[in-house]
């Protein structure tokens, strides 16, 4: 019986190898390059209040403002106006309150069906396009893609990444530049060939974990089931330390929005993940700030399936590094 027991249980071993191999070799063969910045024509532009087009200015000009707030929108014409409205109103309190304070908002609409990009020009012509300001996508990206095009097209000195949806209540803003000052003094990469000794890099992420328990208490237990499917297909595969890498509300430098975004692949839902696995290996100092937050109906996450797609992204992550297919290197270039 035990002579048995071991050849089954070096069969089923071989087995588990050859399938690691198979799928190493499928990462591997069908790993894309790292998607461009392409912009269609129209892509380059924005509509000024007077709807005249004016040419995005890049990530690598000089920020000019103290705050940029990239928000990625895919039909999101109903949700849209009730966190622009929040926004808005905290971001002009602030700025009465504080003359030098200066912020723009970028609405990316990622190929929206909807009249999202009308909605949004709505608030460019009500507070003018140097504080507000909309990228109408030609096709969709994805949410990564959206943000990056939004963040390639900022002007901040620092970027905050917020959904269309308002989960998250706005002036939480606050406690993640707490959480980011808190990292100081950032390191210096005076080592980057690409980068000024005055470069700094970190990166304060919103966290919902605290609120795990009570959103368990809501959820099915299949839907639980995939939540910690998934935190330890994060933990074992990508990144270590960061409970939720998922919260849309993100703040991080320019310069270290510029470094993780250039070397982003992935521009779909796991993007986060891979965000946070190439700051990690570029040492970029991260906070996790917790953060108020309420699910709002109109979800584009369909449960299984999107969970599904991400297990399979955050494995080909890992693989795709792992086997080379996909490389970070230290002096690398921006876009």
């Amino acid at each position: 019986m035990a002579p048995l027991l071991l050849q089954l249980a070096a069969l089923g071993a071989a087995l588990v190898a050859a399938a690691l191999i198979l799928i190493s070799f499928v990462a591997f063969i069908t790993a894309t390059e790292m998607p461009q910045l392409h912009r269609h024509e129209e892509e380059k532009f924005f509509l000024n209040v007077r709807g005249q087009r004016e040419a995005l200015p890049s990530i690598q000009d000089s920020p000019t403002k103290q705050l940029s707030v990239v928000v990625p929108s895919y039909n999101e014409e109903k949700r849209l106006p009730v966190m622009m409205d929040e926004a808005l109103g905290y971001l002009e309190d602030r700025q009465k309150q504080d003359p030098t304070f200066t912020y723009e908002v970028i609405i990316v609409d990622d190929g929206s069906k909807d009249q999202t990009s009308k909605v949004a020009f709505k608030y460019c012509q009500k507070y003018g396009s140097d504080k507000v300001r909309v990228i109408t996508l030609v096709k969709n990206r994805g949410k990564g893609g959206a943000i990056r095009m939004g963040v390639f097209s900022s002007r901040g000195k620092k970027i905050l990444m917020a959904d269309a949806d308002g989960a998250t209540k706005f002036p939480d803003i606050e406690k993640l530049e707490k959480g980011l000052n808190d990292l100081q003094p950032w390191p210096l990469h005076s080592q980057s060939l690409w980068m000024d000794v005055q470069d700094q890099m970190a990166i304060a992420c919103g966290s919902r974990a605290h609120l795990e328990k009570e959103s368990i208490a809501q959820r099915s237990y299949f839907r639980t089931l995939l939540m910690y499917g998934f935190h330890f297909l994060v933990w074992f595969l990508c990144v270590k330390g960061i409970r939720d890498t998922q919260c849309g509300f993100k703040l991080l430098t320019r310069e270290a929005a510029s470094r993780t975004f250039s070397s982003l692949h992935i521009e779909r839902w796991a993007f986060d993940v891979e965000l946070l696995y190439i700051a990690q290996f570029f040492k970029i100092p991260i906070a996790e700030i917790a953060v108020n937050w309420t699910e709002i109906e109109g979800s584009k996450l369909v449960p299984f399936w999107s969970w599904l797609q991400m297990g399979k992204d955050l494995l080909f992550i890992r693989l795709r590094y792992l086997t080379g297919a996909w490389r970070l290197e230290q002096t690398r270039k921006m876009n």
